[in-house]
């Protein structure tokens, strides 16, 4: 028999709160007194209420990142420096390492939630009146008509 498992309420109540104030698990496993990232999916696997308090933290910690998203893109602060000479520069390192964060957040939240936060693709081909898919299920309906060329008239001939 294996040893027994060091789960407490208070242990994943801990867990699911710093999950969703947006710390990774791997980083809160690394914490002294918590228990190692195995553990944690050993845990998921087997203890139902668990899982369902860390699906909804990690619901809560994508809410978060969308948060820090509108923070990172509000927040201009390190845009700009002066020069020795006392003139106004814009740092773009500083400009792409916020860009960085903010696309590294998106991309993670429409992985997570693909539904909520991923792109939305039309299948509908512009609804377009001429559109092969439609054409084609019309014909294997049966309710395709296919358009008769006007007939010549003997006069043109």
């Amino acid at each position: 028999m294996g040893r027994p498992s060091s789960f407490t309420q208070r242990l994943a109540e801990t867990i699911c709160i710093r999950l969703a104030c947006g710390e990774s698990l791997r980083k809160i496993c690394a914490d002294e007194g918590m228990p190692d990232k195995a553990t944690v999916l050993r845990w998921l696997y087997t203890n139902e209420e668990f899982r369902t308090q860390y699906a909804r933290a990690r619901e809560l910690q994508q809410e978060f990142m969308a948060e820090q998203i509108l923070e990172i893109a509000d927040d201009g602060t390190n845009d700009t420096y002066e020069d020795e000479g006392g003139n106004m520069r814009i740092d773009h390192d500083v400009i792409q390492r916020s860009r960085l964060r903010v696309d590294t957040r998106k991309w993670l939240m429409s992985k997570l939630a693909p539904k909520k936060y991923g792109e939305r693709v039309d299948v509908t081909h512009g609804g377009q009146a001429e559109n092969p898919l439609a054409m084609l299920l019309k014909q294997v309906q049966g309710t395709y008509i296919k358009p008769v060329a006007e007939p010549l008239d003997e006069e043109d001939d």
